[in-house]
């Protein structure tokens, strides 16, 4: 009969754990971004509209203005975001992975 050890038992499962959850956090950062950039999209289209539909009075005009440069900062932003959580989770893994259970 062999024996194992239940704390290293207790190391894998949360190794595996832990790679589950940067696997979830990664997700997670990516529906963030696409939020950021529907959120984006939909403040180009509304100012776009508005510039082109809307009769010719200054507010609508200001509030149309505002919508389309607001968009673009919008995507910026959440990519910006992205890119920095991104990097960030790639470096937790690689830590991770460079533990002695890592590969297992």
């Amino acid at each position: 009969m062999v024996k194992t050890d239940p704390s290293h038992q207790l190391k894998k499962e949360l190794i595996l754990r832990d790679r589950l959850a940067l696997d979830r956090t990664l997700l997670a950062n990516e529906r963030t971004l696409l939020a950021y950039f529907r959120s984006a999209i939909t403040l180009i289209i509304a100012g776009v509209s508005i510039l082109h539909f809307a009769p010719y009075h200054t507010w609508f005009w200001t509030i149309g203005l505002c919508c389309v440069p607001l968009g673009i900062l919008t995507a910026v932003i959440g990519f910006l975001r992205y890119s920095k959580m991104n990097k960030s989770i790639t470096s937790a893994r690689e830590e991770k992975s460079s533990l002695p259970d890592g590969n297992e």
